[in-house]
């Protein structure tokens, strides 16, 4: 009857989620899942690593950990939740760090527009002004500003290499900056160095309202992460005693872990949908 109840309510907690507003969904061919991995593999720094390499690391991570544990267990019931877990392992670190990329791009973009303001005043033209960014920008995004000025010199086209730009950085931010320069190089106007003024100044203040938010739920977030944490904790040191083990193995234990694992998956779900912050969204692609 309990397990029925948990069913139950992971099931009234997914629909709950399901009923909220959505954002409209794109068409897009086969591919457009690989594109949205490849997307946040950029945006979390990991240029190197493709959405193929990603999916064959999550495997091998849910591999291993199930024969481990079944080794260690010898339980295959409890050795699939953590292998399942352990799947999603690889993906979480990547989100993780493309969340901690953005909050240090955050605080480093009012100094890129500063820069280009100051070429500007200087007199520089728009892509010796993107360019310098590659010496005199933040050392985070000189990389990508460097091999900007490599295509420039290979090739004058400044369009192109702006949309090379927009992919290497894939990031909101870029975006509107990217988009202001070539308005500006196509239709001209003396009116760059003040809208690039007004674009450094709310990011800064963007950028000190959110920090404000995220350390006042931080604490929030990591207790509603702990406790999500804790029962499969006790089921990992339950699992080294072989009258535990047996208990898993029947078919009432299989259902346990099953509903276990659905509703702590929908209660994680839940906590991030409740205290996400407000992001800019790649409108400007």
């Amino acid at each position: 009857m309990g397990s029925l109840l948990g069913l139950v309510f992971g099931l009234g907690l997914l629909l709950i989620w399901r009923s909220g507003p959505r954002r409209p969904r794109r068409r897009g061919g086969p591919s457009q899942s690989a594109t949205q991995v490849n997307e946040l593999l950029v945006q979390a720094g990991y240029t190197s690593i493709s959405a193929a390499q990603l999916y064959a690391l999550c495997l091998t991570a849910g591999v291993l950990t199930v024969l481990v544990v079944v080794g260690l267990s010898r339980s295959l019931a409890i050795a699939s939740a953590f292998g399942g877990f352990a799947a999603y392992g690889p993906v979480a670190l990547v989100k993780m760090r493309r969340r901690q990329r953005q909050s240090e791009l955050r605080t480093v973009w009012p100094d890129v527009v500063d820069n280009l303001v100051s070429a500007v005043r200087a007199g520089l033209s728009l892509p010796e002004a993107v360019g310098q960014l590659s010496t005199r920008g933040p050392e985070t995004l000189r990389e990508p500003f460097r091999m900007f000025a490599d295509d420039y010199r290979a090739s004058g086209r400044f369009g192109d290499c702006l949309d090379r730009l927009k992919a290497r950085l894939a990031d909101p931010v870029a975006d509107r900056i990217v988009e202001a320069l070539r308005l500006a190089r196509e239709v001209g106007g003396s009116d760059l160095g003040r809208l690039l003024r007004t674009l450094s100044q709310f990011l800064r203040e963007d950028a000190r309202t959110r920090a404000e938010l995220e350390t006042r739920q931080g604490w929030t977030v990591n207790a509603a992460r702990l406790a999500l944490a804790a029962p499969w904790a006790v089921l990992a040191l339950l699992a080294l005693r072989p009258e535990a083990v047996g208990a898993y193995d029947s078919a009432a234990g299989v259902l346990v872990l099953a509903v276990g694992g659905g509703v702590s998956i929908v209660a994680y779900r839940l906590m991030l949908r409740l205290a996400r912050l407000p992001e800019d969204e790649r409108v400007l692609r």
